[in-house]
């Protein structure tokens, strides 16, 4: 549980530091919504190096599938849109294959 709980504060810290550059470039707001987003993104980055993997590409390609899933979470929740079913099931796609990237076994 402590990798899945490292993929979903990633992803909430990769899209909050994503949004903020929304922000200041599409909403045209201040530019000094840069220094929360890129704090944030450092923190993306730090706690993918918290997985544990023995290889960085793994550790990102299971990430894709709980980004995918956050990014509709946050699409909901700060965006007012609702998922349509064609998300739900895209991003449950997802989860399944980081699932199985994650939790597989592998020889030692």
């Amino acid at each position: 549980m402590a990798t899945l709980a490292i993929y979903i504060g990633a992803a909430l810290a990769e899209i909050a530091g994503c949004f903020a550059f929304w922000v200041w470039l599409r909403l045209d707001r201040s530019p000094l919504w840069l220094v929360p987003g890129m704090v944030s993104l450092a923190l993306f980055a730090w706690l993918l190096t918290r997985i544990d993997s023995d290889f960085a590409g793994r550790a990102y390609a299971a990430y894709g599938g709980i980004y995918i899933t956050a990014s509709l979470f946050w699409f909901w929740a700060a965006e007012s849109q609702r998922p349509d079913r064609w998300d739900v099931t895209g991003a449950a796609v997802c989860l399944l294959g980081a699932a199985i990237i994650i939790w597989s076994p592998r020889p030692s």
